[in-house]
């Protein structure tokens, strides 16, 4: 379990990245490590008897790497700190894992095989490998793949999104705690955003059990009122978002006044701004919310300078926030 392999035979030759430097034009022809083996993407199989097919237990990270083609160079998001929170999801879960360190190296092996010269996607994922019917978490092997796709915008960052309420609440940390990215709780999420798009918006506001405002369906949120940017606490049951705590560093270094505290519904409807962060949607403004204008309905300034610093940051062009970035290439 989690031991790694030499790589051997046809598997080895097709693991191989290429030469030209150029990415695999197939996803398939993709290197991803699986099960203690860097193989192509077509040959990382498992059985439906799996018991995190079956039961979705399992954790995972989505990671964003940036190109940077003035420098040739490719910049990963806060590595260690996604690595970090898988780490204990997996505790969440029963599971015991590699180091940081370890995970770390892997994660940074997987990219280097594929030679991106482009934006990509990583997702480690440990998952309980035994092949089992019956729902625990005790008692249960566990193994880890790592892949890794060319990737460009979850949603659109620039014209900003419109939200409606949904009518599915956060799950709550008694029941199955949002802290934790595991892979069965985003069907929660997905009843929220399929219900968000099939009537029309883009994404849903999704409150906790009790009203406020939690997150999206998959990302934290930002408030703007008379000045102060907010965003909810831990405690309102949202994930611990790495991009929402680079946003309040980001904030601060630009002066912008930020507080952590509960966030009613009808908050959204009278604030200034207000925008949506994480590493699937990045830096997105939020211009509507169940068909009421937040602010003049257009990208606010404190947003555009917000997601204009983040992604000059992210690609390594502010020096300060060097730190944020781990180099792939």
């Amino acid at each position: 379990m989690l031991t790694e392999k030499p790589a051997t035979g046809s598997t080895a030759a097709t693991a191989e990245a290429p030469a030209s430097g150029v990415a695999p034009r197939s996803i398939e022809d993709l290197v991803c490590y699986f099960e203690g083996d860097w193989v192509a993407l077509r040959d990382a199989r498992v059985s439906i008897m799996t018991h995190a097919f079956m039961y979705g237990t399992a954790t995972f990270e989505g990671i964003r790497a940036y190109w940077n083609a003035d420098e040739g160079r490719l910049y990963g998001l806060f590595l260690r700190e996604h690595v970090e929170r898988i780490r204990n999801s997996a505790k969440l879960l029963l599971m015991d894992v590699p180091s940081v360190d370890q995970l770390t190296g892997l994660i940074v092996e997987t990219v280097r095989r594929n030679d991106f010269r482009e934006d990509v996607y990583i997702r480690p994922s440990f998952y309980k490998s035994t092949k089992a019917i019956g729902v625990r978490l005790h008692h249960l092997e566990h193994e880890l793949y790592i892949l890794t796709v060319p990737f460009g915008n979850y949603i659109d960052t620039e014209k900003g999104v419109r939200l409606m309420t949904s009518s599915w609440r956060r799950n709550a940390d008694e029941a199955l705690p949002a802290r934790g990215k595991i892979v069965g709780g985003y069907v929660n999420m997905a009843f929220q955003k399929s219900e968000a798009e099939l009537n029309g918006f883009d994404e849903a506001l999704v409150l906790t059990p009790d009203g406020h405002a939690s997150e999206a369906s998959a990302a934290n949120l930002f408030v703007l009122r008379e000045g102060v940017l907010l965003t909810p606490p831990v405690s309102d049951d949202i994930l611990e978002g790495i991009t929402r705590k680079a946003i309040l560093e980001l904030a601060r270094d630009e002066g912008i006044a930020t507080e952590t505290r509960s966030i009613d519904r009808s908050e959204l409807y009278v604030a200034d701004e207000a925008f949506l962060c994480g590493t699937g949607v990045q830096i997105s403004p939020i211009v509507e919310v169940d068909h009421r204008r937040v602010g003049s309905g257009e990208v606010g300034p404190v947003g555009r300078l917000i997601h204009d610093r983040y992604f000059a940051a992210v690609r390594g062009t502010l020096p300060q926030y060097r730190h944020w970035l781990t180099p792939l290439s």
